[in-house]
């Protein structure tokens, strides 16, 4: 039997068993060795708060329109962090080159369950480096969004760069801001991430609870302000304070997944009077001055290449690996105690 993770209502979550689906031309079965938990987007429908729980995205229009929920509970099989050994290839796939042969570990998206019937050119690319441990696999995702924050910041070597929220996606994206040759300022409102967030390449940190973050980074640059900031905490307080971080004319990357009406978030102060540029960056697609060049396959295939090359250390990122019939007690620890924990993988 497959089993799946699934959110029955609003913090109620459930491993639900299945069937297994017949094996459709064009696809691969695969079996799931892990599956990373988003504390993020993933959290958002565990709490009821997904804006597609109450409207509908019209992907025609690209607008989200009211009258009715686009999706609804159970909210079945969330997840995009997951690795795991091909177990089947449709027969007509046979020997077809790059499509992973049976044994190959493999990363992608197919949510938190067993056993997955994956398109194949979903996978074409995929399979994992040698070098690598099948649990790095579940940090091609996360990895990505972190690349493509730093990419649409557009950093400079030496510029000065304040990354607001030191999560796991936050830790990833102080190390590649530091990789492309900025110093980094790490803010988050939890010390055990900020002395995280040095062994990541933090030049200096700042808690947003006890520190004026904005003064203090405007003194620690002879009061210019960073040259960019990337918000990636999804906390409309996190985004204002970033806007005021930054100098004139400066750039903030607005890469959180924010929910609600932006309370805290007030656009005639400094995001008006220092003409900062706000951008959005999401992993839909990358920044449009690199399109051509980039593109999220890139982006998870250009991750892993700098993990495998020794460049980032995930391995220490993983505090949890959770047996995925725990799963409903792997939310708890994310939603109720975000400071014993980083990245929470459920293993099948």
């Amino acid at each position: 039997m497959e089993r799946v993770v699934q959110f029955t209502g609003p913090r109620q979550v459930e491993v639900a068993t299945a069937e297994p689906v017949p094996l459709p031309p064009g696809h691969l079965r695969v079996r799931t060795l892990y599956s990373g938990i988003s504390a993020g987007t993933e959290l958002t429908a565990y709490r009821g708060t997904n804006p597609y729980l109450t409207r509908t995205w019209d992907a025609e229009a690209r607008l989200f329109r009211d009258g009715g929920p686009g999706i609804a509970y159970p909210v079945v099989g969330w997840g995009y962090s997951e690795v795991g050994e091909v177990l089947e290839v449709s027969p007509e796939l046979a020997d077809t080159p790059g499509v992973p042969a049976p044994g190959t570990v493999v990363w992608g998206i197919w949510g938190h369950r067993s056993e997955a019937v994956v398109p194949a050119e979903r996978l074409v690319g995929h399979a994992l480096p040698e070098a690598l441990a099948p649990l790095a696999g579940a940090f091609a995702r996360v990895g990505a969004i972190a690349y493509n924050a730093v990419l649409a910041a557009d950093i400079h070597v030496g510029e000065d760069v304040a990354v607001f929220g030191q999560g796991v996606i936050g830790l990833l994206t102080t190390r590649l801001a530091q990789l492309n040759g900025a110093r980094v300022t790490a803010v988050d409102a939890l010390e055990t991430r900020l002395t995280k967030a040095v062994e990541y390449g933090a030049a200096r940190t700042l808690n947003a609870r006890t520190d004026a973050v904005a003064e203090r980074i405007r003194e620690a640059t002879g009061g210019r302000g960073a040259d960019a900031a990337i918000e990636i905490s999804g906390s409309y307080q996190a985004l204002h304070e970033a806007l005021r971080a930054v100098t004139v004319a400066g750039r903030v990357v607005a890469s959180g997944f924010y929910q609600g009406d932006g309370v805290g978030l007030r656009l005639g102060d400094e995001f008006h009077h220092n003409r900062v540029q706000l951008v959005s960056s999401q992993i839909g697609g990358v920044p449009p001055q690199l399109v051509g060049r980039w593109s999220v396959e890139r982006l998870q295939q250009g991750f892993l290449r700098l993990v495998a090359d020794g460049l980032i250390d995930v391995k220490s990122l993983v505090s949890h690996v959770v047996p995925v019939a725990d799963a409903a007690e792997a939310y708890v620890l994310l939603d109720e105690r975000p400071a014993d924990a980083l990245q929470v993988v459920l293993e099948f």
